[in-house]
């Protein structure tokens, strides 16, 4: 039997082991919606020990910078019999290219995020066997600007040569199935159509039939530091590679579909469409 053992069961890896579950898989893990106490050293390398494949989701300590994950148990993971490790990351380790296209190219380190690049650079060098899947935005049921507008909480921001990238859940829990067989190396999982935030909260609105909300500047959106590092950086982020070495066709190419999915999901009370703890 496949079996997968995740560090950190949160929103994103949660959808994962329930589409691998389903395929019948046994996902075990760490975090809110796992089974192993991450600090349970013995629980941890058993199951390391079982398992076919490894997947770290956790991000570098706030406080200390530190990948916990590697802190940790770094040596367990080397000498694991898995046949693949998985990291995800961010896409925002390339910084601010000033609306410009991205690839696993480009130059990282230069952005606001320097304890996620190394970390990234770190799980590149680990071991022959991992890929370093890196995220920008990521939306899906019950986190998508849906929820934000019926909410009240959405904002248009003034600020029309900003540009985002952004990948629907599910099309994350594809492209980490993708490349269990394809080979190893960094890859961006990234939507094919990066835009402004005020085109997704746009469409959202319509979807819903509610009134915009104002245009607004930075200083008027009272935004908050994590959110104003979001609008600081500006880039468009290449999917290329992914879809040519792994064969990994998206579900939801931009917001459109996604939000609409996401839509029609709520609708016919799918299980995948409830808000993950």
């Amino acid at each position: 039997m496949n079996t997968l053992f995740i560090f950190g069961m949160g929103y994103t890896a949660s959808h994962l082991a329930r589409r691998l579950r389903a395929q019948g898989w046994q996902v075990r893990g760490t975090g809110r919606g796992g089974d192993v106490d991450f600090a349970d050293a013995s629980a941890v390398h058993a199951a390391l020990g079982d398992a076919t494949h490894i997947l770290s989701s956790v991000p570098p300590d706030r406080a200390t910078g530190a990948d916990p994950v590697l802190s940790h148990y770094a040596d367990a993971l080397r000498t694991a019999p898995a046949r693949w490790i998985g990291y995800l990351s961010s896409t925002g380790v390339y910084g601010d290219a000033r609306g410009a296209w991205v690839d696993e190219t480009s130059v990282v380190g230069t952005g606001r995020r320097n304890a996620r690049t190394e970390a990234d650079l770190v799980w590149q060098a680990l071991d022959n066997r991992v890929r370093v899947l890196r995220l920008p935005g990521i939306y899906g049921p019950g986190r998508s600007a849906l929820d934000r507008v019926r909410e009240g909480s959405a904002k248009r921001i003034d600020l029309p040569d900003q540009v985002f990238s952004r990948v629907h859940v599910d099309d994350i829990a594809s492209g980490v199935i993708a490349s269990f067989a394809g080979p190893p190396g960094v890859y961006n999982l990234s939507d094919d159509l990066p835009c402004s935030q005020n085109r997704v909260i746009e469409a959202a609105c319509r979807l819903l039939a509610i009134p915009l909300p104002p245009m607004q500047t930075l200083e008027q959106a009272n935004l908050s530091p994590m959110a104003l590092g979001f609008y600081a950086e500006n880039r468009r982020v290449a999917n290329g590679k992914a879809k040519r070495l792994l064969s990994w066709e998206l579900r939801y190419p931009d917001y459109e579909a996604g939000l609409a999915g996401i839509l029609a999901g709520e609708r016919k009370g799918s299980p995948e469409n409830i808000r993950s703890a």
